[in-house]
């Protein structure tokens, strides 16, 4: 154990080393070079994915994914060799991160984003963080018990999700009559089911979770069908092109495995009761387990 300590006191030395001398020849480029000159990393949060990004009593933005970000932030300030690497929170939706992402507006976009091949034309992504899949919420006093009893009714859904695109091509193959209606956010999405406007909610499973349990007593009033209608793995999204800020993402990711860390951070969000009082009750999956070891592993 001291071995590895001092191992990794000395490639944290040499880290820091490395990036004033890089300063000093002029080297940076991308994201660190804009932190290095702002003095300043924008985290990109969403209002109402819990227990991924979401807000707090205080309104200030809090979860699992906010939480790897800061810990993306602090390598970056140690790759730049300070201490004073400030974080500015920026809002965004799924319909404008990608777009906020690619202008420069923010840095990181923490929330709930599923990494696929198509996004992955205009953007980057972390390593997986959580697998998800599309589900359907509806009232338990539905008669909807599957997606094959939507014939003829109204499924809400966000926008900009590939929830949206997942129930789209259901919809298509098996040519069922039904009406899509659109919520700017997940919260907006979920009135609509609670307001009678709409029959189902499609979104990621554990964020259908987190609606239910934010509601309270009221929350068993909704059910989640078993049915998976897309895969979705979750990545920390920034800018493509950014070779630099790639590598040290990675690195997070493969030092919070190798400490176990990553496992910590899930137990936080999503076994323990949560800062606003809600218990998810969800154990981590074979799969991600799995993704956790081959990370802690990589050289």
């Amino acid at each position: 154990m001291r071995a590895r300590l001092r191992a990794l006191t000395a490639a944290l030395a040499a880290m820091v080393f490395g990036a004033a001398l890089a300063r000093a020849e002029g080297e940076l480029t991308g994201t660190l070079k804009k932190a290095d000159d702002s003095g300043t990393v924008t985290i990109g949060y969403r209002e109402s994915s819990l227990p991924f990004s979401y807000l707090n009593q205080l309104k200030q933005p809090i979860g699992y994914a906010i939480d790897l970000c800061q810990e993306i932030v602090d390598d970056m300030a140690h790759e730049l060799g300070r201490d004073d690497l400030n974080i500015d929170y920026k809002p965004v939706t799924s319909a404008n991160r990608f777009e906020a992402v690619t202008s420069g507006a923010i840095d990181l976009e923490c929330g709930s984003t599923t990494d696929n091949l198509e996004r992955r034309k205009v953007v980057d992504f972390s390593p997986t963080y959580y697998v998800s899949a599309t589900k359907l919420l509806v009232r338990k006093a539905s008669p909807i018990r599957s997606y094959r009893d939507l014939r003829g009714k109204k499924v809400a859904v966000t926008a900009g999700t590939t929830n949206a695109d997942a129930i789209r091509r259901v919809f298509d193959q098996l040519k069922i009559p039904a009406e899509i209606v659109i919520g700017r956010d997940h919260a907006e999405s979920f009135s609509l089911v609670k307001e009678g406007k709409a029959d189902a909610l499609a979104l990621d499973d554990v964020l259908l979770y987190g609606l239910i349990a934010a509601e309270g007593p009221k929350g068993s009033d909704y059910t989640v069908l078993p049915e998976n209608l897309s895969y979705e793995p979750y990545g920390i999204m920034f800018r493509k092109n950014d070779p630099a800020l790639s590598t040290l993402v990675q690195k997070t990711f493969a030092r919070l495995a190798e400490a176990r860390e990553l496992r910590w951070l899930y137990e936080k969000w999503f076994l323990k009761r949560l800062p606003t009082g809600e218990r998810l009750n969800i154990p981590m999956s074979e799969e991600l387990a799995h993704m956790f070891q081959v990370m802690g592993m990589a050289d």
